[in-house]
């Protein structure tokens, strides 16, 4: 089985970077391709009014957790481009964790996702296992489940 194109997700936590350190291992060596996946939530309105007191209006989309999952994936790239692998992609979806992974891996044809045993518990939003659980029993490809913890 070749694997050409390999996604992990993401949420910046420390388990999740083990998974995406296996990601960016098994792409160097394989000479794959690299996809990186993190969601982010939409931020409520309460904060948002707070926060945009002092934005100017064309600023006002940008006052939202985008930008922590920016860094994040802006540093699981370089991560992976230090650690050999050839191209690399970086996606934020808004939304479910898993729902992202698993739109991404079909839209680029994804041959394996990585994600961490852990579920990504970095944030309230990833429940327990959850996002593994998901992924494994919709994805359109092979799934490795890497041993976070």
């Amino acid at each position: 089985m070749m694997f050409a194109t390999i996604l992990v997700g993401t949420d910046g936590s420390e388990t999740a970077t083990v998974a995406v350190s296996h990601a960016i291992e098994l792409a160097g060596e394989l000479r794959a391709r690299l996809l990186v996946v993190s969601a982010y939530e939409p931020v409520s309105n309460v904060r948002l009014r707070r926060e945009r007191i002092d934005t100017p209006h064309d600023l006002e989309w940008m006052v939202n957790p985008r930008e922590d999952v920016l860094a994040v994936l802006d540093e699981a790239a370089e991560s992976a481009r230090s650690g050999g692998v050839g191209e690399v992609e970086t996606f934020a979806r808004q939304g479910d964790a898993a729902d992202a992974i698993l739109d991404v891996a079909e839209e680029r044809g994804c041959d394996l996702i990585v994600v961490g045993n852990k579920g990504m518990t970095g944030a309230k939003r990833f429940l327990l296992g959850s996002v593994p659980n998901k992924v494994s029993h919709h994805a359109p490809c092979s799934v490795l489940i890497v041993r976070t913890t």
